[in-house]
């Protein structure tokens, strides 16, 4: 037996991708195939560059020779920087030792399962979801137990409240957050989460919560965050966040943890043994980032164009027959409801997606990278981080090859 293949360990061979990574290289190869330009409403990453001032600073860095390793939990101004700004946002009482900077959210997210998550174990997780929570579950030999959100496209997508208590047995260990959400650009209302967390401590599971869109909100009043929604947030709640948004530093690889301190140490240690420290020119323009007036200014500017582009998208979806959409509050996704077009061209939504990048240059995603239920097997996710003439032209190109294609 070949030892590099036949060893290798299932858990690691089972994992699904991310396909919106994916999805971005189909676009690339057809584009380069067939000569044409393909729009992509695939990959979820604002596309913006970094903010100039952010960018100075790391040269800044550069210049100064900060290249060396740092201190694995992340250097001391970005831990400071970083609970200043939840303490402020939130008033969650965060101290600089109560945190780990990460490399990426998504890095965050590993060191929260692979610390709690047991073999046996069960996750709560609302369908349909971002990958990374029920691969990594499985991973570590838990069962991700999903449970579908709501949808109607009046009140968009809801936590079902009820089916999560229900879903509560006596090897569930944690249940995950996102909010905003991915994909559905849902924002789950105060009450929902309060009612959540109440679940969560009524059953003593631990709520793994990831709030990296928490700046890209479109009305107001309907978010606030878990580390303001719960005073004693440091009893059950693993709270992560990062840059790659609010700043559009996605390819930083910068994010951070936040938990009690009591496990701060034992997780400390396991990051050391998993990726040493943090970048530290990517940590030295996060503290530039957090601390500048003319990086949250920028950031809100982005925001509010991403706000244009969402009612652009909306009311472009909106004529596509077929398509039951909703105008998302959060995030830069829509993830409209496609039954109606894939019963009239007897398509699966893989095909659909297929199609329609082949043979219209149009790249979206298919709810199945998200959900293995109907949450994905009808529904498509589309990212609005794009010009609005792009936005405009690709959903005409949709909207006539819908209308012009027979049922087959």
């Amino acid at each position: 037996m070949d030892p590099v293949n036949g060893y290798l360990k299932e858990s690691v061979r089972g994992l699904r991708g991310e396909d919106a990574f994916t999805y971005l290289a189909k676009a690339r190869e057809v584009s380069e195939r067939k000569g044409i330009k393909v729009i992509s409403f695939g990959i979820g990453q604002p596309d913006l560059p970094t903010f100039s001032n952010i960018v100075e600073a790391a040269k800044v860095a550069l210049d100064r020779g900060l290249t060396g390793y740092t201190e694995t939990e992340g250097i001391r101004e970005l831990r400071e920087a970083i609970a200043d700004y939840l303490n402020q946002r939130y008033h969650a009482g965060v101290k600089p030792n109560e945190v780990v900077v990460t490399t990426g959210t998504k890095t965050a997210i590993f060191l929260a399962m692979a610390s709690y998550i047991r073999p046996g174990d069960e996750v709560i997780i609302p369908d349909p979801t971002y990958p990374a929570y029920p691969e990594l579950t499985k991973f570590f030999g838990g069962k991700p137990v999903y449970v579908p959100l709501t949808f109607n496209p009046e009140d968009g997508f809801r936590l079902n409240l009820k089916a999560i208590e229900d879903a509560v047995s006596d090897k569930t260990r944690a249940i995950v957050l996102n909010n905003p959400h991915n994909p559905t650009g849902a924002v789950f209302r105060p009450s929902e989460v309060s009612r959540l967390l109440e679940v969560a401590k009524d059953h003593g599971l631990l709520v793994i919560v990831d709030e990296i869109y928490d700046n890209f909100l479109y009305e107001e009043g309907v978010f606030k965050g878990v580390l303001e929604l719960e005073p004693d947030w440091r009893r059950y709640i693993i709270y992560t966040n990062g840059f790659s948004k609010t700043f559009s530093m996605t390819g930083w690889r910068l994010g951070y943890l936040v938990a009690s301190g009591e496990v701060i140490e034992p997780l400390r240690r396991f990051a050391a043994n998993t990726y040493s420290c943090p970048p530290s020119i990517a940590q030295w323009a996060g503290v530039e980032a957090l601390r500048s007036e003319a990086s949250w200014r920028a950031s809100r500017e982005m925001v509010e164009l991403f706000k244009r582009r969402r009612d652009v998208m909306y009311n472009e979806l909106r004529r596509i027959p077929g398509f039951e959409v909703w105008r998302s509050e959060g995030a830069f996704y829509m993830y409209p409801r496609v039954k109606g077009v894939l019963d009239k061209l007897n398509m699966s939504v893989e095909e659909f997606v297929n199609w329609l990048l082949e043979e219209h240059g149009v790249a979206i995603l298919p709810g199945t990278a998200f959900s293995e239920s109907t949450m994905g097997r009808e529904y498509v996710r589309l990212s609005f981080a794009l010009d609005e003439k792009l936005i405009i032209e690709g959903l005409r190109r949709v909207k006539e090859a819908i209308e012009g294609l027979k049922p087959r």
